[in-house]
């Protein structure tokens, strides 16, 4: 990326080499004659946000449905995320359109609330869950940051370019028509139970993290306080111990965690707030290793990792934790 883009400054090249990500997936602007990349304008990158995150979060949601055994025609609720672009109609009408998927489906496009905003969804897709049992509801994370960026040369630009990749991700969602856990085969992936969900909201740093529109590139721009990691992390505490409170269960019951990997800052003040081990962020730290910030989708490659790890027994409990603008915090508790 340095190098692509003939980034000299040391400042700036010390953020993108720091920064514990090594590879990302962007869908880079055109190569000009001289070896340049080409000035996208806001209409261009809204084009490659509608292009790109209709192709990977079609990808997502049909992998998704193969590993959960069930057809295209069986989705009954598709929910939509993303932050990176506005289209209206959103990704969940164009889904349909492309897959042929059903056409009496429910639908919810949650757009513009930040890398949180996975939970936030998830939250509504499970009480939709709840409301119809035996039907399957699909919600897809789709985030093209490679659509939602400034190129200006500046230390802020810089951190936020540094940081942010494009990836989708799919769950689906069935609750049992009786009200209990489904059978499983012995031999088969344990699979999740939502149990509950708990939210934070901090006033008053709602502008540190923020999407605004930058008069002078005509973009819209990314901001991120230096001091989000902080704010985030003083605030941890307080939410997961909501989340637990009435259940019976403590911190040390928790034998999976699965948080945002929001930036390297970010993981290292949650992780010293709630008193975990290098180990028990580990997916955390791998798919920012390895893609970057996937915003609102991020937990969901985590928890794939884990899955497909193989170390979740039945019984296991693990928290969920996404972070993003508002600033918010929002956490779920689940049951394998």
């Amino acid at each position: 990326m340095l190098d692509l883009f003939r980034i000299e400054d040391p400042r700036i090249r010390s953020v993108f080499l720091n920064s514990a990500i090594e590879r990302r997936y962007l869908t880079l602007p055109p190569e000009l004659a001289d070896g340049t990349r080409k000035t996208e304008t806001q209409g261009e990158l809204l084009a490659k946000h509608k292009e790109q995150g209709v192709r990977t979060a079609a990808q997502a949601l049909e992998t998704a449905l193969k590993r959960a055994g069930l057809a295209l025609g069986d989705i009954g609720y598709l929910c939509c995320v993303t932050t990176t672009g506005l289209l209206t109609p959103g990704f969940s009408a164009l889904l349909i359109r492309e897959l042929g998927l059903p056409v009496a489906a429910g639908r919810l496009d949650v757009v513009g609330m930040g890398c949180n905003a996975g939970l936030n969804a998830l939250n509504a897709v499970a009480s939709w869950s709840a409301a119809n049992p035996g039907q399957a509801a699909v919600m897809v994370c789709a985030e093209v940051c490679s659509a939602a960026y400034v190129f200006d040369g500046t230390m802020r630009t810089a951190v936020v370019n540094s940081l942010f990749g494009d990836g989708a991700a799919a769950v689906v969602l069935v609750t049992d028509p009786d009200g209990k856990a489904e059978e499983e085969d012995e031999d088969s992936a344990p699979r999740a139970t939502l149990l509950k969900f708990a939210s934070r909201i901090i006033p008053e740093a709602v502008a540190a993290m923020r999407y605004d529109w930058d008069d002078t590139h005509g973009k819209f721009s990314f901001f991120l306080d230096r001091d989000v990691p902080y704010v985030v992390g003083a605030h941890a505490e307080e939410v997961v111990g909501r989340l637990l409170g009435g259940t019976g269960l403590r911190r040390a019951d928790i034998g999976h965690w699965l948080v945002h990997s929001g930036g390297k800052k970010v993981i290292d003040s949650v992780k010293v707030n709630l008193g975990l081990s290098p180990h028990a962020v580990r997916h955390t730290t791998g798919v920012l290793r390895d893609y970057g910030n996937l915003s609102s989708g991020s937990f969901l490659f985590s928890y794939e990792r884990l899955m497909e790890e193989g170390r979740v027994r039945r019984g296991d409990y693990g928290v969920l934790m996404t972070m993003g603008p508002g600033s918010t915090i929002e956490t779920a508790l689940v049951q394998w």
